[in-house]
């Protein structure tokens, strides 16, 4: 645990001299030996770490605002061994297929693939329609099923027919009903 401890410490020194820096910092700490790889990354397989990733961890994922994982996307084999040989020496004796596996190799998706719709909203439009014709269905049954019906009084013979009382006792002659109709004429004023 103080060896953790140091550590943090020592990196933390090491980051206000780096921040100082206007050159790109070489870190050599990268490559782990199978010790610290098997205790600190049990998951990562035959993958080489090859930088800090995203959030600090050894994680591999596609991002194209953080272009840079933390591991190469294949694992070690044999062929992939031998390309990162060949990688080594010029580059114009590879071929258009061995750098597109060297590539893959490191890298999943390209940004193009990254970039290229989904159709994703095709299943977003579908929940939001099937949610949209649900709840419709639920209305329609709650309509016919749950709610009694409507009483008489909503009605427009009923309300029409209220009107007529109401103006024949002469409800509210000073502000109401009453006030606004004109009895000679028959008619609202």
């Amino acid at each position: 645990m103080s060896g953790q401890l140091v550590r943090t410490i020592l990196r933390g020194s090491q980051l206000s001299t780096r921040a100082l820096s206007t050159s790109v910092v070489l870190r050599s700490d990268v490559a782990l030996d199978q010790a610290s790889r098997d205790r600190i990354h049990p998951k990562l397989g035959n993958r080489d770490v090859v930088g800090f990733g995203f959030n600090g961890t050894a994680s591999y994922m596609d991002r194209e605002e953080f272009p840079c994982p933390a591991v190469r996307f294949k694992e070690n084999t044999p062929d992939v061994m031998a390309l990162r040989e060949k990688e080594k020496g010029d580059w114009n004796s590879l071929s258009l297929e061995e750098k597109k596996a060297l590539y893959r190799a490191s890298f999943c998706q390209t940004y193009a693939e990254m970039k290229a719709p989904t159709g994703e909203w095709k299943s977003i439009a579908a929940a939001i329609l099937s949610a949209l014709a649900l709840t419709g269905w639920i209305i329609i049954y709650m309509k016919k099923f749950v709610y009694p019906e409507m009483p008489r009084t909503i009605t427009r013979e009923w309300q029409d027919a209220q009107l007529e009382k109401m103006l024949a006792q002469r409800q509210g002659p000073v502000e109401g009903l009453a006030s606004k109709f004109d009895y000679e004429k028959g008619e609202f004023k």
